[in-house]
């Protein structure tokens, strides 16, 4: 893993001018910002047509492929974070197991569930993040040992505890807040901790209180990595602390760009609202003389089928603008729709270092936890099609 680690940061470093950036801010810009160092790389990408750059987006591996043509040094990253795929046989859940679980969501956590089974160490289980304890009845129910689930809201503990009791699941819900260090005293010695998707220093929370108190086994899909408390990644291990490599909130989102898409419309409602905040930054920028871009609250879908004058009129009253000068909408709207497809053609590139950033931050992970006594193995525990945050750290204690 060190040599893997070293390679994806190597490369990660050596050619930061091609995922450090920011597609939105950088495409108010009409050339791509590799034209000087990389001509074909960028001839490339202006001959993709709108359509071609969807087919890619929604298939990163071709991306790479293509992009690799013109950038041969990166090729063999595709080899360094190319991970296992745990195998799996599926598991018989128990009637009512699955009562108030979307379908991808209960795949997510069935297979989740039935990797932590496999690598089983311990008596009992400590399910982090919880929830209602969806993970955890599985377990529970698998395995007939008890689970100890721990949860920030207690509304959930609630639900989770009631739905406990009425199926006699041996689970127990303890409310506490995860960066208070009273909650290392739900860690034992003798059980197996989970977290599926715990978000950003959730899960850096775990692997230190499970290392600090000797958990027998961890088990851990990371998820959310830009949720942490410091303005930049905390690298955990010897060698992401030796790294030159730093990481801010906004580039810890870069590994959360491929989504499990809901289809055309999902697309289509996608397009509407970043054509519409690319063409008010780009109003408030031209016709107001404001610098950068200027934050707009979150809009409802049923607003996108009001069209983008109405938009842009309901923004400026949000922040405060009045639009006494005359405004052509119609031409703005066709400037920020070529600004649109020349944002999402230079966040192809970006897309190609996506995965080697999330396996960066995962083997930081696996590497502190192997430097503190455990065996740890990186793998993926489901396709990405069920979801792109598939990585799974799975580690025990090693016998002393």
């Amino acid at each position: 893993m060190k040599t893997q680690f070293q390679f994806i940061n190597d490369c990660l470093i050596e050619n930061q001018s091609l995922w450090r950036f920011e597609p939105f801010q950088s495409s108010i810009q009409t050339t791509l910002p590799w034209q000087e160092k990389h001509s074909e790389l960028c001839q490339w990408l202006v001959s993709l047509s709108p359509s071609q750059i969807e087919s890619f987006k929604a298939e990163p591996e071709f991306v790479f492929a293509e992009v690799s043509r013109f950038l041969p040094e990166i090729k063999p990253l595709a080899e360094y974070t190319q991970l296992e795929m745990m195998p799996m046989n599926g598991l018989d859940l128990a009637r009512g197991l699955d009562s108030g679980i979307p379908g991808r969501k209960l795949e997510q956590i069935s297979a989740m569930g039935e990797a932590a089974i496999q690598h089983h160490r311990g008596e009992e289980w400590l399910e982090w993040c919880s929830g209602k304890g969806y993970l955890g009845r599985i377990l529970t129910t698998q395995t007939a040992q008890p689970v100890t689930s721990f949860e920030y809201q207690q509304a959930l503990c609630e639900s989770g505890q009631q739905a406990a009791n009425e199926h006699n699941w041996n689970m127990t819900f303890i409310q506490g807040d995860a960066f208070d260090a009273k909650a290392k005293a739900v860690f034992k010695p003798t059980q197996h901790a989970v977290a599926l998707h715990a978000c950003g220093d959730l899960h850096v929370r775990l692997m230190q209180y499970g290392c600090e108190r000797g958990v027998a086994a961890m088990t851990i899909s990371p998820c959310c990595y830009h949720l942490i408390q410091e303005a930049q990644y905390q690298p955990l291990s010897e060698l992401g602390r030796a790294s030159s490599l730093t990481l801010s909130k906004q580039e810890l989102r870069i590994p959360l760009q491929q989504t499990v898409t809901g289809g055309e419309r999902v697309r289509r409602h996608r397009q509407q609202e970043m054509v519409f905040r690319l063409g008010f930054d780009l109003i408030t920028r031209q016709w107001f003389g404001l610098e950068g871009y200027q934050p707009v609250p979150s809009i409802r879908k049923s607003q996108l089928s009001d069209g983008f004058e109405s938009l842009c009129r309901w923004a400026a009253k949000q922040k405060g603008i009045e639009f006494n000068q005359e405004i052509d909408f119609e031409e703005i709207e066709k400037l920020a729709e070529k600004r649109f497809w020349q944002m999402e053609r230079m966040s192809l590139v970006q897309l190609v270092f996506q995965r080697p950033l999330e396996v960066w931050l995962a083997l930081d992970k696996a590497l502190y936890l192997e430097e503190r006594g455990y065996r740890v193995r990186l793998a993926e525990f489901c396709a990405k099609s069920i979801t792109p945050r598939n990585i799974l750290i799975s580690s025990y204690k090693i016998s002393a």
